[in-house]
């Protein structure tokens, strides 16, 4: 899948930096309501080492933190939210269905429920070769950086 937006250009618009940047390119983006981001799962992950050594699976939170920072760069896209940062405020109905490893492709995509005075809500799902790997809801807040 070609990007829309690359690593360089995330790395703008998010704050975060390795090892906590999850997401390597958006493919799809249809401002305000929805976003396809992927994140290439690679054995050379630091959390592969700690998490289920000769066995590894990327931990759940971090596959909810990708969701989350594709959500962030889909709200930060939005013109009234350029320059500002979004914190993630919570998780809801989350399930996990399948093991992420390394050599997946994890497809992020996330859908805007809600959006009013920078808090809101997105529905938000992570597939690996089409089957779901992990969904639920997130919730957000759009805030000023601090200086």
């Amino acid at each position: 899948m070609e990007a829309i937006l690359n690593f360089t250009d995330i790395q703008k618009i998010l704050p975060h930096r390795y090892p906590f940047l999850l997401i390597d390119k958006i493919v799809e983006m249809e401002e305000g309501k929805s976003i396809k981001a992927i994140k290439n799962v690679s054995g050379n992950e630091e959390f592969f080492q700690g998490h289920f050594p000769g066995m590894p699976i990327m931990p759940g939170v971090l596959i909810a933190e990708a969701l989350a920072q594709a959500g962030a760069v889909l709200l930060l896209g939005m013109e009234e939210n350029k320059g500002k940062i979004g914190v993630f405020t919570g998780i809801n109905n989350f399930k996990f269905r399948k093991q992420v490893v390394p050599g997946d492709v994890l497809e992020l995509c996330a859908e805007l429920v809600t959006y009013r005075h920078g808090m809101g809500k997105a529905n938000v799902k992570a597939t690996v070769d089409g089957k779901v790997a992990a969904m639920g809801e997130i919730s957000f807040a759009v805030v000023d950086k601090a200086d």
